[in-house]
């Protein structure tokens, strides 16, 4: 999260095309949705912690090799080192937490782990754009790589490394490779609409809000929707392990159209943040359902590739959701970039109603 919105500046530094750098930015998605599966099957046959920490050294050594890199073709290597490591330490992560709290908790422990990745997100974009205007891209860049050492040393301290019992690790082995945990799918699918206009905002909504030349405090808006988030998560904790799945999807749904509508008609700060809070009501509290129903629908010996096919669904959404709005930003008006998305609420409510007897059931594998 603190690196991304350096590299296609640093790409063009070091003597890239736009786009070749678009490339190198997106490139790290793309070999997300490929190793995902495979991480995956990996995860339910090894030692969560063996395979965070190997995800933890690829990141520290793609990001350390940012900052010495010479030209943009050894920076796009680094680029996939670091997007293997990312990939492990997401699918581990995700999994080892199941592990390590009583599972009829592992929806309040996915909404602790979601505030993290929440403030990650708000937060490092922020600090890392600010510091590379005054110490420059690669100073910057060091920052990130001294985060992963962090992660490393700081995972010496868990003592339950989740290592896979012989029976578990046995059944996992023998089994063919699978590319996705089937009972997730839906829950991949749903992930991949949500995530779609929330990237595009992440990504978009500075460029939006100036080409309709509004006057709004655009800097400000991850920042309310990371702090709405957080408050959402403390004070909703207990709920996530009780309340049934269809209570979440349709409060989401229904925040995600609230925020979409709000950012069609924003014309002041209030307006903006009543947008920002819908968002983190929709898409940033049925994230943390999805998480932990991932892990509630599937075998324990499949929660790696729960996980993995959990995270598909976000890369999905993060890959293909800014491409999907470059189009519509080129063939329609602006004030139309975020009334097209609204077309995934129908489409949500479908996946839900083939699937609600499942969703809403997940709660009973406490």
């Amino acid at each position: 999260m603190y690196c991304n919105p350096l590299i296609n500046g640093y790409a063009k530094d070091l003597g890239a095309s736009s786009a070749f750098a678009g490339f190198i930015v997106g490139v790290m998605s793309i070999v997300a949705m490929f190793l995902r599966p495979i991480v995956g099957n990996l995860t339910d046959r090894f030692s969560k912690y063996r395979l965070a920490f190997w995800g933890g050294a690829l990141s520290f050594i793609g990001i350390a090799g940012y900052i010495v890199t010479p030209n943009s073709g050894l920076l796009l290597l680094f680029r996939l080192i670091n997007g293997t490591g990312y990939v492990l330490c997401t699918v581990c992560m995700t999994t080892w937490l199941s592990y390590l709290v009583p599972f009829s908790h592992v929806g309040e422990a996915m909404s602790f782990y979601g505030i993290m990745n929440a403030l990650a997100m708000a937060f490092a974009p922020a600090v890392s754009i600010d510091l590379y205007h005054v110490i420059g891209y690669r100073t910057a860049i060091v920052i990130s790589a001294l985060a992963s050492l962090c992660m490393i040393i700081t995972i010496q301290f868990v003592s339950n490394r989740a290592q896979p019992t012989a029976e578990q690790a046995a059944t996992a082995a023998k089994g063919k490779l699978k590319i996705i945990q089937k009972q997730c799918l839906p829950i991949a699918a749903m992930v991949a609409l949500f995530a779609m206009p929330y990237f595009i905002t992440q990504a978009d909504i500075v460029t939006y809000v100036e080409q309709r030349h509004l006057t709004v405090a655009v800097g400000m808006y991850f920042l309310i929707y990371a702090a709405f988030l957080m408050l959402i998560r403390l004070f909703l904790r207990n709920q996530f392990d009780t309340v049934r799945f269809g209570v979440w999807l349709y409060a989401s749904v229904a925040a995600d159209a609230f925020y979409l509508v709000m950012l069609v008609i924003m014309k002041n700060n209030w307006q903006m943040a009543l947008a920002a809070a819908g968002m983190a009501i929709g898409y940033g509290t049925l994230y943390s359902v999805c998480q932990s129903t991932a892990m509630m629908v599937a075998p324990k010996s499949e929660r790696g590739l729960a996980s993995a096919t959990f995270f598909l669904g976000l890369d999905i959404g993060m890959s293909f959701g800014p491409i999907i709005a470059g189009f519509v930003d080129t063939l329609l008006p602006i004030k139309y970039f975020y009334v097209v998305w609204l077309i995934i609420v129908p489409v949500l409510l479908i996946i839900y109603w083939a699937n609600r007897q499942m969703l809403n059931g997940a709660i009973n594998n406490h």
